[in-house]
């Protein structure tokens, strides 16, 4: 830990500030709307995300409205964000389905683990809500993200499936579907 945070999260977001970044191969430009139980509500901002050649995905957030602090942030497996029904209640972006994980891991290890290849560095809000710092994550490029989605959780993410599973991110609040036309 370090000032509260996770060390790998600020190693990642450390890094990301003090690199120049070759020239991506491929941009994406994901908006993210807010999601609740009822619906899939106003625009939060965007997401960029860049190829790099050297250290995996820039991943460039200008989202506003966040609670501040950290948040879990992962990729997930469809490209979908409505609610659906689990257990006889509606829960927000539950369409997005699991973090993706195409070696069927079943584990959360975090950007740098061998976990889920959807786990993204925890997203940092200030204390106004927005999102200032961009990261990197390795085991990813550009096209792994297209077909699914990018989903911001209200509570920060340790990494592990304990004491909480999927790393206690709980609620969903923001998704953005990834899809060929997010390109720029």
């Amino acid at each position: 830990m370090y000032n509260g945070k996770p060390l790998v999260s600020v190693i990642l977001l450390r890094v990301a500030g003090a690199i120049t970044v070759a020239a991506p191969a491929a941009d994406l430009k994901v908006t993210m709307y807010k999601v609740t139980a009822n619906r899939v509500g106003e625009s939060m901002g965007t997401i960029e995300f860049r190829d790099s050649s050297d250290f995996g995905v820039l991943i460039i957030p200008k989202l506003h409205g966040l609670t501040p602090g950290l948040h879990g942030f992962h990729m997930h497996q469809n490209p979908a964000c409505e609610p659906q029904v689990k257990d006889g209640k509606p829960v927000a972006g539950l369409a997005a389905g699991g973090h993706y994980d195409p070696a069927n891991t079943g584990r959360h290890e975090g950007p740098v683990g061998n976990g889920h290849l959807g786990d993204l560095p925890a997203l940092l809000a200030d204390p106004e809500g927005n999102t200032p710092m961009a990261m990197f994550v390795p085991r990813l490029q550009v096209p792994d993200l297209v077909g699914r989605s990018v989903v911001v959780h209200a509570d920060g993410d340790n990494y592990s499936d304990q004491p909480q599973p999927l790393g206690g991110g709980g609620a969903r609040v923001a998704c953005g579907v990834v899809s060929v036309e997010s390109e720029d």
